[in-house]
């Protein structure tokens, strides 16, 4: 058997969106930063950068250079609790267009040197090399892991890392050993060595309750959970979690990289800076909703769908989120529709409460193309926010 039966890589770009901000203003380099927060017009000079000791707000961290990891702080804090560990660091408003395009690029780089593509987000895809290594060896591995690097680095500008292993779930673990910028190779006997001594929380599909139940029981690496009994661990996490926890620690996952899946809904959602009042800020409702709509059709537009069902979700400002949705006859995809659609769900719910987020979902999904030239959008009443 060759060191790697299946050559299996994760592609993580590193730092994304930060890394993303840093070729629109390199005089930041070398400085902690964070993305998050409102939307703003920076300086070109980082000394009248917004700087986290000056934010306002329950903004959360987006992501954060490598600079500013080191003092601490990481993607998902709050931006009011990263000032206290990092005061100095710059505050960089979020582009989500700009991210998508980026990604967009690098994933079209990816596909020119391995086809065998797996989507997993904005930042990261699975590949599958096994083609590419038919020798299954260390070597063939990390050199294709140097190529998809400098592939990606000339269609970006952009550093990332990739594991390559014998599987999806070890291959992810590996991208993120050797950050930024880095190549880890594992095959099955490196488990021991390379895998057994980290945490048991870094194998990803062991959240937070679980690294915390497994912590309880003086289970702490990913070794000790490989030695525990699996009916011992059937017993505390239930028949399939802990069959699962024990097949992961022994590096065990024999899933494929799928290529190709048909999304079941497409959305977008905000969180506002402030809590909204329905009547008193409808004007800026109104404008949110309507630019949700519209980057949800040009969502639509770009991979090639239209849908039936259109969904709306509201959280207010005691956390109660509702959902509400809608199927009309035809499918939609126009900004205007979809709006219209949204609007009919907004009637159902009692607005009697501050508004902390609002977000549109269109479901249903059917491709554009399939649809008939004759099938128009199913006309629906006046909404609210207008």
């Amino acid at each position: 058997m060759p060191p790697l039966p299946r050559s299996i890589a994760h592609l993580d770009m590193d730092a994304f969106y930060a890394s993303v901000e840093l070729l629109r203003y390199p005089q930041l380099r070398g400085l902690p930063a964070v993305v998050g927060g409102r939307r703003a017009t920076a300086a070109e000079d980082p000394a009248h950068f917004p700087r986290l000791r000056d934010y306002v707000g329950r903004g959360v961290i987006t992501t954060a250079t490598y600079e500013a990891r080191a003092l601490g702080v990481h993607s998902g804090m709050g931006l009011m609790k990263a000032a206290q560990l990092a005061p100095d660091a710059l505050l960089l408003p979020a582009d989500f267009d700009t991210y998508r395009h980026y990604s967009r690029l690098f994933k079209a780089a990816v596909r020119e040197i391995a086809p065998d593509l797996e989507d997993r987000g904005i930042d990261e895809i699975y590949l599958d090399l096994t083609a590419l290594n038919p020798d299954g060896s260390r070597e063939g591995a990390h050199a294709i892991a140097l190529r998809l690097q400098q592939a990606v680095r000339d269609a970006t500008g952009l550093s990332c890392s990739l594991g390559v292993a014998p599987n999806k779930l070890l291959a992810k673990l590996c991208s993120d050993l050797e950050k930024p910028a880095g190549i880890t190779v594992v095959a099955a006997d490196d488990i021991p060595a390379r895998i057994w001594p980290l945490p048991a929380k870094r194998i990803n599909g062991i959240g937070p309750k679980a690294a915390e139940r497994l912590d309880a029981l003086g289970i702490h690496s990913i070794g000790e959970l490989a030695a525990a009994d699996v009916l011992w661990l059937q017993e505390q996490f239930g028949e399939r979690y802990g069959q699962w926890l024990h097949r992961a620690a022994r590096g065990q996952d024999e899933r494929p990289v799928v290529t190709h899946s048909e999304p079941k809904s497409i959305s977008r959602e905000t969180t506002f800076e402030r809590d909204l009042h329905p009547r008193q800020d409808r004007n800026e409702l109104s404008q949110r909703f309507t630019r949700l709509c519209e980057q949800l059709a040009a969502d639509l537009v770009r991979k090639g769908y239209v849908g039936k069902t259109i969904g709306l979700k509201l959280r207010f400002d005691n956390f109660h989120t509702v959902t509400r949705d809608l199927t009309l006859p035809n499918p939609i995809g126009e900004a205007a529709a979809i709006r219209r659609a949204a609007g009919e769900c907004l009637k159902r719910v009692p607005l009697e409460r501050r508004i902390r987020l609002l977000g549109v979902r269109v479901g249903n999904l059917v491709r554009r193309d399939a649809i008939p030239d004759h099938e128009t959008p199913t006309p629906v009443q006046a909404e609210l926010f207008a």
